[in-house]
């Protein structure tokens, strides 16, 4: 390997510092495969609290499906194409197929379409979790602009200057990510802001809460900051699935979560704004602060 590419080195502050933190049991693992709906919404309400603190848990990858269709993955995906209120044009977004291999495409719209059954039934869980019904923010997702991608983390000569991903929150409802054996993934504690990593488990997924659901759970449930690190030795694979609601729908804290005792913590916002304000610099390195749904913070 050569010297690393001065664009990929990060601010003194916010390159990797690498320590031995052992948090396994911070992170609850769910299993799906319980026999019955009720022994699984037992196991996520009594494993609520943890995560409430970090933000993510894992998933056992065995699942059922759900009453849910998946979306047509042949159709395009409509988002808005910019951040302006004023704005009402939208962006079609369509994927690029490469020819070889030829099964490649017919894979991965069947890996995202199983996924996408996961999300949904991860979805109906934490409602029930809420004391809300199942179904209720199924319609947010009618026209979802959900999405898969595939990361490739080269080894890198100099990890402790560089990140594979710099610090940041989803911005959707739910991430569901896939990964290889070699780990890389840390989340930032919300006591202490210590970052933790995130140990790959076999036949497992993680799943991170994203902006969306801590939103619409009145701060309930926690997106946690998370970033990627890299390493001289191993390359690392992930997929991770961005369950996204569908731009059109406004995102603001459930009516039923809220009262005098517990007023909203939010002010309504859109959620394809929002979207089109972070999607252009995900890959750039730390110059600047993203919007965050700390901007719609409601007045105290």
């Amino acid at each position: 390997m050569g010297e690393i590419d001065p664009a990929f080195i990060q601010e003194t502050e916010y390159r990797p510092i690498f320590k031995t933190i052992e948090a396994d049991e911070e992170i609850p693992l769910i299993d799906l495969s319980v026999s019955t709906p009720s022994d699984t919404e037992r196991s996520c309400v009594k494993d609520w609290r943890s995560e409430q603190e970090v933000g993510i848990f894992s998933s056992d990858q065995s699942w059922g499906a759900v009453g849910t269709k998946a979306k047509d993955r042949e159709d395009p995906t409509l988002i808005p194409a910019s951040d302006d209120p004023d704005d009402k044009e939208l962006r079609v977004l369509t994927n690029q197929w490469p020819h070889k291999p030829s099964e490649l495409r017919e894979l991965c719209q069947e890996y995202t379409r199983q996924v996408e059954k996961l999300a949904f039934k991860l979805l109906e869980l934490i409602s029930l979790s809420l004391g809300l019904p199942a179904d209720r923010l199924n319609g947010y997702f009618k026209d979802q602009i959900s999405f898969a991608r595939f990361n490739h983390y080269p080894p890198c000569p100099a990890p402790h200057l560089a990140l594979g991903v710099g610090r940041h929150k989803d911005g959707g409802a739910l991430t569901i990510l896939s990964q290889d054996d070699v780990g890389g993934l840390q989340i930032g504690r919300r006591s202490d802001g210590e970052w933790i990593p995130v140990k790959p488990i076999p036949d497992a997924f993680i799943i991170n809460i994203g902006n969306c659901m801590q939103v619409w759970s009145n701060d309930l449930y926690w997106s946690a900051e998370h970033r990627v690190v890299v390493n001289s030795q191993r390359e690392r694979l992930s997929i991770p699935f961005f369950f996204f609601p569908s731009h059109y729908v406004d995102i603001k804290p459930l009516d039923e979560l809220i009262n005098e005792q517990n007023p909203a913590k939010y002010k309504e916002f859109n959620w394809g704004k929002f979207f089109a304000s972070r999607n252009r610099s995900d890959y750039k390195k730390r110059e600047g602060e993203n919007i965050q749904i700390d901007h719609f913070k409601a007045s105290e």
